[in-house]
């Protein structure tokens, strides 16, 4: 079955098929011609033969001697019956009896061969005298019979009749029959040959075009088509190379092109969806992934089998294609808040489609809500001293005081409240230029033993006041820190004063420094009221205060702590709060060591 699929098959086919179309015609035609010749001949020389005897016949008184002479012109497969009426027919010696032979039943039962006697006519006749009307009758036992009217007397005529068996004529046939099929054999012998050896010369490089195109199907551009001849074949091969090369060309510039669009699409901070004009996806990036993977474990849907927008995107989409115009849309999804342009995709002059261009624009939220908190927080925080120096200035002026007792304790409260505005600047002064990156740290190697006990010793007076036990214990193998030492203290005298201030009497403050793998940790822990676990994500937040009533007494700004995480930042380090109402709260910050920029030259 493979042979005949191919190329070499078919060929083969077509020529053998067309060989023994034209070698069967012509086998055909030529034994038609060698029979037919062959019996125009016998029926000329048997002619000839029954005018002879008809001569003999007529000049020989001696009618015996006449025959006798003409049964020697008779052959074996030739027969003669001379009739001079009904009642006086002579026929020639039989020598083969397994031939057919003439008879005059034969004669009287046809009326054609009956006319040399009846209308002293010449006739020729073709026939099988055992099955005269059987069309199918077997060729070999067919005879040619000639009959010749001639003078018996002036009244009377007779008739030489000759029948010639053809079996000579159909073996003659046989033997050349057998020569042509032995012809037509070695021709399609000779054919097959050739047929192979042409279609071998044209199909190799067929063959081999079909190899080249599947390796290049595979993406080997490299292989190239052997070029065998200048022929046609030949020209098509050098084609197909240049076509190989085209393609290696093209499909290069293709995937530049798509590995170009992927890295700027995968580069991109915002998503970007394009969708076909059923809404089907067609292409995200990585931010658009993120985006969908969170709605569709919003809405409960399998990842795998997603594939689907969100119905608000849906109506966005069909707003786009019905009004082929941009439009915008902003939803909130998992608490993140995503701004959606889609614009139309046009194929000419009709949309395909739309891309959508997803901005994450929770940041921008925040900071917007950050600002409009910032100016609130601030206008509440300028708002009370403000007041109180307005109110308090107002009755110097009126004379409220009466005695220099009550003018000392005015002058008391705006200086207190003074000091309190200049606290609340300077720390939105330090803590805008920490938030834009202009802290400058000054590092030194000191020892944290002894910076630690400083500024343990620095509130042991305060501690006493309300009876709050204050330890400092330092578990550190090597001793030396590479840190700000004043940016530090800030940062331990934050934490220990609101360790202090959230600390009931008989509590305590504990300042523990130990080891870590790439730095030291200090932990500063107190055993007061704690922070509600719904404030702990919120307690390094600019002006965020935990409820007012466990301030004890004087109460920050609300920006010690944003400052704090923005100073162990610069350090490279992290900070962190645990807490549990009545149980206390611990603060741990980690620092990682360095080297002075001396100690590397």
């Amino acid at each position: 079955m493979i042979l005949w699929r191919s190329v070499v098959g078919k060929l083969w086919g077509t020529i053998l098929l067309l060989v023994s179309f034209v070698l069967f015609v012509l086998t055909i035609l030529m034994l038609e011609f060698i029979e037919n010749y062959h019996v125009d001949k016998a029926e000329d020389e048997l002619t000839q033969l029954a005018t002879k005897v008809s001569l003999i016949i007529e000049s020989h008184e001696d009618q015996e001697l006449a025959k006798s002479i003409s049964w020697e012109l008779a052959d074996e497969l030739t027969h003669i019956i001379i009739v001079e009426n009904e009642n006086n027919v002579s026929n020639s010696p039989i020598k083969d009896e397994e031939l057919p032979h003439l008879t005059m039943k034969d004669i009287e039962e046809d009326d054609e061969l009956s006319l040399p006697l009846t209308k002293q006519q010449k006739i020729s006749k073709r026939t099988n005298l055992e099955q005269p009307n059987d069309v199918f009758a077997n060729g070999e036992d067919e005879v040619l019979i000639v009959g010749v009217p001639y003078k018996v007397s002036e009244t009377k005529t007779g008739a030489v009749f000759i029948s010639q068996s053809l079996k000579a004529v159909h073996e003659t046939t046989k033997e050349t029959t057998k020569y042509i099929i032995l012809a037509a054999g070695i021709a399609i012998i000779l054919t097959t040959i050739f047929a192979f050896f042409l279609s071998t010369r044209i199909t190799y490089p067929l063959r081999k075009m079909r190899e080249v195109a599947q390796e290049l199907a595979r993406g080997k551009f490299e292989s190239k088509v052997p070029i065998m001849s200048n022929d046609e074949i030949g020209e098509l091969g050098v084609a197909f190379n240049q076509m190989g090369k085209q393609l290696k060309f093209h499909i290069n510039a293709l995937s530049q092109e798509k590995e170009h669009l992927t890295n700027i699409l995968s580069s991109m901070a915002d998503g970007v969806i394009t969708l076909n004009i059923d809404g089907t996806i067609l292409v995200t990036n990585p931010p658009a992934e993120r985006f969908l993977t969170s709605w569709y474990y919003e809405q409960g849907i399998n990842v795998e089998s997603g594939g689907e927008l969100p119905s608000d995107m849906k109506a966005l989409f069909q707003r786009v294609v019905s009004t082929e115009k941009e439009q915008m849309l902003e939803i909130i999804i998992q608490g993140r808040s995503w701004v959606i342009l889609m614009t139309p995709l046009y194929n000419q002059s009709h949309v395909r489609g739309a891309v959508a261009v997803l901005r994450d624009m929770t940041e921008e939220r925040r900071l917007d809500k950050l600002r409009k908190d910032f100016i609130a927080n601030v206008s509440h925080e300028l708002r009370t001293p403000i007041s109180m120096l307005q109110g308090y200035s107002e009755a110097i002026v009126d004379d409220i005081a009466s005695t220099e007792e009550e003018k000392k304790d005015i002058a008391r409260v705006i200086h207190d409240e003074s000091l309190r505005m200049g606290r609340l600047v300077n720390d939105l002064l330090d803590l805008a230029r920490m938030e834009a990156g202009h802290i400058t740290l000054n590092l030194e190697e000191i020892s944290l033993n002894d910076f630690v006990e400083k500024v343990g010793r620095k509130f042991q007076g305060l501690a006493k006041e309300k009876d709050i036990s204050l330890l400092t214990e330092v578990h550190i193998k090597e001793p030396t820190q590479v840190i700000d030492p004043d940016r530090i203290e800030q940062v331990l005298t934050n934490l220990i004063d609101n360790a202090i201030r959230h600390t009931a009497e008989k509590g305590s403050v504990v300042i523990e420094v130990k080891d870590h793998t790439d730095g030291v940790i200090i932990d500063v822990r107190d055993s007061g009221s704690g922070i509600p676990e719904e404030d702990l994500p919120f307690v390094f937040e600019r002006f965020y205060k935990a409820d007012k009533a466990r301030t004890r007494g004087r109460a920050g700004t609300g920006l010690g702590l944003a400052i704090v995480k923005n100073i162990i930042e610069a350090h490279k380090g992290k900070i962190s709060v645990h807490s549990k109402i009545d149980e206390g709260t611990t603060f741990s910050f980690f620092l990682p060591r360095k080297k002075l920029e001396s100690e590397y030259n």
